[in-house]
């Protein structure tokens, strides 16, 4: 009995240490997809304390006269993390910061970046956004994140854009920063770098996982309207997605754009045409060209329910 007690306890005690190394913290590190351009590809899964919240894709880009992230972490201490991992590629500082979106990891590692400073770039209707999401954000993410929400502030773009499609040069590089309709969250961008052809495409694109569709948040009909927009614009570029992978446009127009042209032509038009949500909910359960995708059983149910009730209201 005593040596089967001692094998359980042994057992236990490599359960336990198995787990450990299973939560030791993420790597943030920028890998090369062009000459100059860099992209960090976060977990697909949810924000915890050992991804920093940062479950996404962020970009760095080395200008002459210093680098470029694309969106600045989820808090201070996630923006520390991305500017120690862009250490590693560059000796040239973090100049700018571009903001694609408004959703808490997209921007609030800004507050660091420009107590260093850097200029922080964002369009007008981006930053209108982010602060009427930033008090919930903030106290959203301190339930997760706890201590490393520690000094992270609402900080935006001091001159934000007006314009839905500018071009800044900064150090010799073109950046082109452009909306096309509200998606996951009302005014999401994309930056376009035309000398390497590579899309930074914020969350209009997720790869790998399925989409979220939030309902105060989310506009499918118009996220429909600027995935299509931005691969007709687009159509050869190599793409850093929101979410998954680095991608090319024929992976975007299987996963999200499919999913979203889904969402919109069959179940808002059912809910147009005042069908049932239970009927279509039970035809749209199970979509094998869907069903690989990551979140699929959690988020997939929902998107269907959210979708459906945006088009019964007459949106």
């Amino acid at each position: 009995m005593k040596t089967m007690k001692l094998i359980g306890l042994m057992g236990l005690g490599l359960a336990l240490l198995s787990q450990a190394a299973l939560a030791k913290p993420v790597e943030v590190k920028f890998d090369k997809i062009a000459d100059n351009v860099y992209a960090y590809v976060g977990q697909i899964i949810d924000r915890t304390n050992d991804n920093y919240g940062l479950n996404a894709n962020y970009g760095l880009i080395v200008t002459d006269k210093g680098a470029v992230l694309i969106d600045s972490g989820a808090s201070y201490t996630a923006a520390k993390q991305l500017e120690a991992a862009a250490a590693k590629v560059t000796q040239q500082p973090i100049v700018a910061v571009i903001n694609t979106g408004s959703q808490d990891h997209r921007w609030l590692g800004n507050g660091y970046f420009a107590s260093k400073g850097a200029d922080v770039i964002a369009l007008q209707r981006t930053v209108d956004t982010q602060k009427k999401e930033a008090a919930s954000e903030i106290a959203s993410l301190k339930n997760t994140l706890g201590e490393q929400m520690t000094g992270t502030e609402p900080v935006h773009a001091t001159k934000p854009i007006a314009e839905d499609h500018k071009t800044l040069n900064i150090g010799g590089t073109d950046f082109v920063l452009r909306y096309f309709a509200d998606a996951h969250f009302t005014g999401d961008a994309v930056v376009y770098l035309p000398k390497s052809n590579v899309l930074f495409s914020g969350d209009h694109v997720y790869v790998d996982r399925i989409l979220g569709v939030l309902p105060g948040h989310s506009n499918p009909k118009t996220w429909q309207k600027a995935i299509h927009a931005m691969v007709e614009t687009y159509p050869n570029a190599k793409v850093v997605p929101g979410h998954g992978k680095v991608c090319d446009m024929a992976l975007v127009k299987k996963e999200p754009m499919a999913y979203l042209d889904y969402l919109n032509d069959v179940v808002g038009k059912a809910a147009a045409n005042m069908e049932e949500i239970d009927a279509v909910s039970a035809k749209a359960k199970d979509l094998p060209v869907f069903k690989h995708l990551g979140n699929y059983d959690v988020l997939h149910p929902k998107n269907v329910n959210s979708t459906f009730l945006f088009y019964e209201q007459g949106n």
